[in-house]
């Protein structure tokens, strides 16, 4: 058991009212002991991926970078625009290819409309090029497109909570076990 387990949330969305970020802060409240989430807010103001950059990161990147390098595991949710990954999701793992800290990542890749598979197989494929470790047990398909819940409204469904609960929880356990535990919990790449 690990006595604190840090999660950092990514929307691949910046609408205000988008129903992904929604999700991730209502997980954030949801989030059982020793379990934390942390919704990162600054992927709106990530520059545009420029390889010449590297040597000396914007203080966007450096933000993000960090904040992925003090977390146990990434929890990823974005929409799917003309059946890809949105242009900020892509933008945020461009910035990440390079960086050291995010190989091996446990990660959860959450679905907030389930008839958006291309983005999320598309996701999938990107993280796993990576070399991120997907966690498949935590990650979901939560129905919220239509829903007409909010975040309030999520964290009151008796269905919604629970999903977003048992995904925490089995991510959690998966990285707790490690990558050599036995069974397809934790892929690596």
């Amino acid at each position: 058991m690990l006595a604190t387990f840090h999660i950092l949330a990514l929307s691949g969305s910046l609408r205000a009212a988008s129903i992904n970020s929604a999700l991730l802060r209502a997980t954030a409240r949801l989030a059982p002991p020793p379990i934390t989430v942390e919704p990162f807010t600054g992927l709106g103001v990530l520059p545009l991926f420029n390889p010449d950059h590297e040597p000396a990161p914007p203080a966007p990147v450096l933000a993000l970078r960090h904040a992925v390098a003090r977390a146990d595991a990434l929890l990823i949710a974005s929409p799917e625009y003309a059946h890809g990954v949105s242009g900020t999701i892509k933008n945020t793992l461009d910035w990440l290819v390079s960086f050291e800290p995010f190989v091996h990542k446990p990660v959860a890749v959450w679905n907030a409309s389930p008839r958006a598979h291309h983005a999320d197989d598309a996701l999938r494929e990107t993280l796993r090029t990576m070399s991120a470790g997907i966690i498949e047990p935590a990650s979901v398909s939560i129905p919220l497109l239509g829903a007409h819940l909010g975040e309030d409204g999520m964290v009151d469904s008796p269905a919604v909570s629970g999903t977003i609960v048992a995904a925490l929880r089995a991510l959690h356990d998966a990285v707790a076990q490690g990558p050599e535990s036995p069974g397809p919990s934790f892929r690596l790449g």
